[in-house]
């Protein structure tokens, strides 16, 4: 891989191997809960109410935040990233820490954008398997996001009030 590696990017050291191994893991998951699924009988539904594809975005949104930003969810973080500022509210900022997959490891629990695919990965299996409960989950998560936009809204209101 390290010549592949090189040939890919001349400026850094991507962990090209431990991204392939996340992205088989990845892939290994979906795998795995489709079969499992089928086994049991598991019907997909017959379509997806733009409702629920709106509940389960604002959902991922707020639990990619919560992983890969949140203060509180450093512990998850710690073996594979080290803090290097803060962000805005209970943000802490992250980056990937060692090499190989370790570091693609930091790099997706790092990440919002990239840990949103494993999260929508987990609530649609979740919305398959139990839809009830996943709306109730994706519910909880959707009103802390709502709750999140407040917050930044009323501190930029008293900013601009005393400016």
């Amino acid at each position: 891989m390290t010549t592949v590696a090189a040939r890919y990017d001349d400026e850094s050291d991507e962990p090209l191997a431990g991204y392939a191994v996340l992205s088989g893991v990845f892939a290994t998951g979906l795998a795995a809960f489709t079969a499992v699924a089928r086994r049991r009988g598991v019907r997909l539904p017959q379509r997806v109410p733009p409702w629920d594809v709106a509940l389960l975005g604002a959902a991922t949104y707020k639990a990619s935040r919560l992983l890969s930003n949140d203060k509180v969810t450093s512990f998850v973080r710690a073996p594979f990233t080290r803090r290097t500022g803060e962000g805005e509210g209970p943000e802490v900022m992250d980056e990937p820490r060692g090499g190989g997959v370790r570091h693609a490891v930091g790099d997706l629990v790092s990440c919002p954008f990239c840990t949103s695919v494993w999260l929508a990965g987990a609530l649609v299996c979740g919305y398959t398997a139990a839809p009830r409960a996943t709306r109730l989950v994706c519910a909880g998560l959707g009103a802390v996001t709502i709750s999140d936009w407040l917050q930044y809204a009323w501190t930029w209101t008293q900013r601009t009030a005393e400016e």
